[in-house]
């Protein structure tokens, strides 16, 4: 298990799980908002989280692409997980979560267009069930929070599908 995104999970406000049972293994989530549900992947997959910038449009790709943009001289295509995942798309989308292109097939830059970025957790995997009807196509499991439930999704199954 990585270590990666502590500093950032530190300002974050404690679970039901962190003295619930210390031998539960543990995973740090970036939870985001997708047309007001919350969503989360696993914090190893992100490499940087960037405001929406202009994206250029380009023909022939699938309905899920919106575009590619210029990250730092590299051309990151940037995927609408709404239109993969058929949620509403209500809102406009602010965020782009930028993953870490080994983690793709061909070393692909990938971003995905987020309504909101929300906050860098740590799970329990005692609190993730199975994804319900056998939507494990992109969905890693759901998480149960004292505030409600966390559909965990896999950037590399949306993308590389």
């Amino acid at each position: 298990m990585s270590q990666q995104g502590t500093a950032a999970a530190g300002a974050s406000a404690p679970t039901a799980t962190d003295d619930a049972d210390a031998t539960a293994e543990q995973m740090q989530v970036l939870e985001f908002e997708l047309g007001g549900e919350r969503y989360c992947v696993d914090i190893d997959y992100v490499s940087e989280i960037v405001d929406r910038g202009s994206l250029t449009a380009v023909p022939n790709v699938p309905d899920f692409v919106e575009g590619v943009m210029d990250l730092r001289g590299r051309t990151t295509s940037i995927v609408n997980p709404k239109t993969l995942l058929n949620v509403e798309d209500t809102g406009e989308a602010s965020r782009i979560v930028i993953f870490d292109a080994s983690n793709f097939q061909d070393d692909a830059a990938v971003g995905w267009l987020v309504d909101e970025v929300d906050q860098v957790v740590r799970v329990s995997m005692d609190d993730v069930e199975e994804p319900p009807m056998e939507r494990g196509d992109f969905i890693e499991g759901i998480v149960r929070q004292e505030d409600g439930l966390v559909v965990w999704i896999s950037p590399t199954k949306t993308v590389n599908s």
